[in-house]
């Protein structure tokens, strides 16, 4: 379908889901779309796949079916998922002290924090406070290292600050610790492979010419660096925006924030997670586990970006008057920096992801965003 001069949307979309398809297609008219990619998977069945734009820039490149794309802090959720898994499997415990599964980090002070206040960001390391060399992002040894000697910046339990990009290091070192695989390669093989979900933290390099460009202002996004003394530029020191379309990002594991894969592969796990944790029949973790990980932990204020949040271990919920995940509070998964996303809804039986190659630095949720998951529960009211 032509929605604009040389831009086509292709795909499918079932029938009383037209109005996500014009919703779509609208973004490329009118709301700056260049690249992007949409997917709900209801039930079990793919309901809508579409994809269309370019997938680079200069908008030389169109749009395919399986362009990979990053969708940033959208691998928080799959993150959450695999510590939720190793829980499930008696690896780690919410409750246990990190420092039992990794007794280095007991140092300066950590000895008490508990495996559930790193995953709901209240451990207190938001940033990793001393200085560190470039390219220290790519050093799994370096960061994992500098955070388990660190004081916490902040009173671990009581203050609550977005890990934007530590929290994949601390969750990572755990399954490190504990399963013995870096946590992309315990996704790749235990939920991804298994089930062909196209998603990788850290993808292989073969796979690198599938990627679209991911590009836009960083103004208004996590990576604003106008001011450096902030706890959000601080938190990001590690991860220069410039680095987004190197292959060394690429194929680096940065579990908060470098999940790249495709809309169809995300909506497919995500339905999975909204049926109880059973992806082609096979159980993926227990339902007992999977509720424990999507309970409210916290609501309120947080404190890197200022954003009111309802956090669970790991995942984000649905939260009133903020319909990213639509109008179920018992919706869960996680917003992506530039205006992708991932989630699951139980109430309706559905996995949904969007993933653009633009980045959206506004205030708030994306319009284009916005649009797409009105027109979803327009759709199934």
């Amino acid at each position: 379908m032509q929605v604009a001069d040389s831009v086509r949307v292709d795909g499918h979309c079932e029938g009383r889901f037209a109005g996500v398809a014009d919703a779509f297609a609208e973004n490329f008219r009118s709301r700056g779309e260049v690249g992007a990619a949409i997917a709900v998977t209801l039930n079990g069945e793919p309901a809508v796949d579409l994809w269309g734009g370019f997938a680079d820039s200069a908008r030389t490149r169109p749009w395919a079916e399986d362009t990979l794309v990053c969708m940033m802090s959208v691998a928080k959720a799959v993150t959450a998922l695999c510590a939720a898994m190793a829980v499930d499997r008696g690896l780690i415990a919410w409750d246990e002290p990190v420092a039992r599964y990794w007794p280095e980090f007991a140092a300066a002070g950590k000895v008490g924090i508990p495996v559930r206040w790193v995953l709901d960001h209240r451990a207190g390391l938001a940033a990793i406070a001393q200085d560190m060399p470039e390219g220290a992002a790519y050093d799994w040894d370096s960061m994992t290292g500098a955070l388990a000697v660190q004081a916490p910046l902040s009173a671990p339990g009581r203050s609550r600050a977005y890990h934007s990009v530590t929290l994949g290091y601390l969750v990572g070192e755990l399954i490190r610790r504990t399963d013995g695989r870096s946590l992309g390669r315990f996704l790749a093989e235990e939920v991804c492979a298994p089930h062909g979900i196209d998603y990788w933290i850290g993808l292989p390099p073969a796979l690198h010419g599938r990627c679209a460009e991911f590009f836009g202002e960083t103004a208004g996004t996590l990576f604003d660096r106008s001011d450096p003394d902030s706890l959000m530029c601080r938190a990001m020191a590690q991860v220069p925006p410039q680095d987004f379309n190197t292959g060394q990002f690429r194929a680096a594991e940065i579990p908060s924030i470098n999940g790249i894969g495709t809309a169809g592969g995300v909506a497919k796990l995500f339905d999975g997670l909204a049926a109880g944790g059973v992806l082609d029949g096979r159980r993926l973790l227990g339902a007992d586990i999977l509720a424990e990980a999507t309970t409210e932990q916290w609501h309120g204020r947080e404190d890197l970006l200022g954003h009111t949040r309802r956090m669970a271990l790991g995942f984000a919920l649905g939260l009133p008057g903020h319909l990213a995940m639509g109008p179920s509070p018992r919706a869960f998964g996680h917003t992506g920096a530039g205006g992708a996303i991932g989630f699951a809804d139980p109430d309706a039986g559905l996995g949904f992801a969007y993933a653009p190659n633009r980045m959206y630095s506004g205030p708030g949720i994306s319009p284009r965003l916005s649009a797409l998951v009105d027109a979803l529960y327009a759709a199934l009211a």
